[in-house]
């Protein structure tokens, strides 16, 4: 798979996402980058308002803020910025605007799962978002490497980089699950995020 040409300015990995919670899947995912694109750092940004989701059973964005933060603690490479939470921002190229605004001596980086490639024909302002910084793509369990990599190359050249990473079959919708059907997520969560989870009684069924 293709990697950047060496970049003379640092760069920086923007991991966006709910984090409802955050799993081991997204830190394998942001190592790899780290290491496969010499980042300086990734930075998490969790979503403001998660989309597709029903407002009343929504984690609050302070809880998801709280988990991210445990889980990325322990490894400083990794970074949090609650800035779609703190201005409610809804689109990706906000965002990664706002990170711009905020790292303008470094070059960015946006990592993504091969699931939200196939889609980002659908995203707002796909093309404002490559203006700004490049994709790095892990490949999702059950996608099409096939149709992954045909989707990176509508985007034209040395816009999307496929990154081979382990394949971890880990979700946030399946640690919820498993929390209401009292079922353990140990090892597919950090433990403070577990923790976290366990004490504000989060995922249980009511």
């Amino acid at each position: 798979m293709g990697s950047f040409v060496a970049a003379v300015r640092p760069r920086l990995g923007v991991l966006g996402g709910s984090f409802d919670p955050p799993h081991l899947g997204h830190l394998v995912i942001a190592s790899e980058a780290c290491a496969r694109f010499a980042l300086e750092r990734v930075l998490f940004v969790p979503a403001a308002a998660p989309p597709h989701k029903d407002p009343g059973h929504r984690t609050t964005a302070a809880a998801r803020l709280a988990m991210t933060e445990l889980a990325v603690e322990r490894d400083p490479r990794f970074q949090v910025l609650g800035l779609e939470i703190e201005r409610d921002l809804v689109y990706t190229r906000d965002t990664v605007q706002a990170v711009a605004d905020l790292f303008p001596e470094h070059d960015l980086v946006f990592i993504m799962g091969s699931d939200s490639l196939l889609q980002l024909e659908a995203w707002h302002d796909p093309d404002g978002i490559l203006a700004i910084c490049r994709l790095v793509v892990a490949l999702r369990p059950g996608d099409d490497p096939g149709a992954v990599a045909a989707a990176a190359r509508r985007w034209g050249s040395g816009c999307v980089s496929l990154m081979e990473a382990p394949l971890v079959g880990i979700s946030s919708s399946a640690v919820r699950a498993r929390v209401a059907a009292g079922v353990t997520i140990r090892y597919l969560v950090p433990s403070a995020v577990e923790e976290y989870a366990r004490q504000h009684d989060l995922y249980r069924q009511t």
